[in-house]
C-alpha cells in the first residue's frame, strides 16, 4: 500500500508511485482533487455546525424549554471551547430588541461574541417564566440580562444590561469589556455559589 511504502511522502511522491513517472497534468489534475476533497470536508462540517446552531431560538419563544436549549448550548460550547450567554429576556422587552440591533449593527461585537461564545436565548414571560431554570442563578433585576456561565454550567458573570447602555443603546467599549471579562473570569464570590443546579451556598456580593 502507498501508505505503508511511504509515510513521510508529498502529494508528487505519493503521484509518482502510483503512476510511475506522471506529467504535470496528471499531478496539476491530483493537486485539484485534493483540494476539492479538502473543500467539501470543510463544507460538510460547516453545514454540520450550522445545523446544530440553528437548534437554539432565534427569538424569545415561550414555547421552549429554556432547560433543554441551555443544556444544547453547553454542549455545543464544551465542543468548541467557548463558554455561553444565556440571554434572558422576552419578545415584550423593548431593550431586548435594541441589543438584538446592537450585536447586528457591530461586527467587532458579533466577532468577540461568535469566537467565544455560544449564544442562547431564553425567554421570560407571561406565558413561561421559565422559574424552575432562572431559580437556579442569581435574581435577574431587570431585562435583557446575561449570564455567563462555563464549560460545566456554573455561573461566571451574573450581568445587569443596564450597566452597559449608552442613551437609546448600548455602549460598546463596554459591552466589549463584558465579553472580555466573560471569557477569561473565574467565577467570582457571588456566582461562584450558584453550580449547575442552583444555589451551593450564601453569596456574598452580586454584580
Amino acid at each position: 500500500m502507498v501508505a505503508e511504502r511511504c509515510s513521510r511522502c508529498d502529494l508528487e511522491d505519493v503521484v509518482y508511485i502510483v503512476y510511475g513517472h506522471p506529467s504535470e497534468e496528471m499531478i496539476e489534475r491530483s493537486l485539484r482533487y485534493v483540494v476539492r476533497r479538502v473543500v467539501v470536508t470543510l463544507l460538510l462540517l460547516a453545514a454540520a455546525a450550522g445545523v446544530h446552531a440553528a437548534d437554539l431560538p432565534a427569538t424569545f419563544d415561550p414555547a421552549r424549554d429554556g432547560a433543554a436549549d441551555v443544556a444544547h448550548a453547553l454542549s455545543l460550547a464544551k465542543a468548541q471551547g467557548k463558554r455561553v450567554i444565556v440571554d434572558v429576556g422576552g419578545e415584550w422587552c423593548s431593550w431586548c430588541h435594541v441589543l438584538d440591533r446592537f450585536i447586528a449593527a457591530n461586527r467587532d461585537v458579533r466577532d468577540a461574541i461568535d469566537t467565544r461564545y455560544v449564544w442562547v436565548k431564553v425567554n421570560f414571560s407571561k406565558q413561561n417564566e421559565n422559574a424552575t431554570l432562572l431559580a437556579r442563578w442569581p435574581k435577574v433585576a431587570g431585562y435583557p440580562h446575561l449570564f455567563v456561565l462555563d464549560g460545566s454550567g456554573a455561573v461566571v458573570v451574573s450581568q445587569d444590561t443596564g450597566a452597559l447602555e449608552d442613551g437609546h443603546t448600548y455602549d460598546k467599549a463596554r459591552f466589549l469589556a463584558f465579553l472580555a471579562k466573560g471569557a477569561r473570569e473565574p467565577p467570582s464570590r457571588a456566582a461562584a455559589s450558584y453550580g449547575p443546579s442552583g444555589l451551593v451556598g450564601k453569596p456574598t456580593f452580586v454584580f
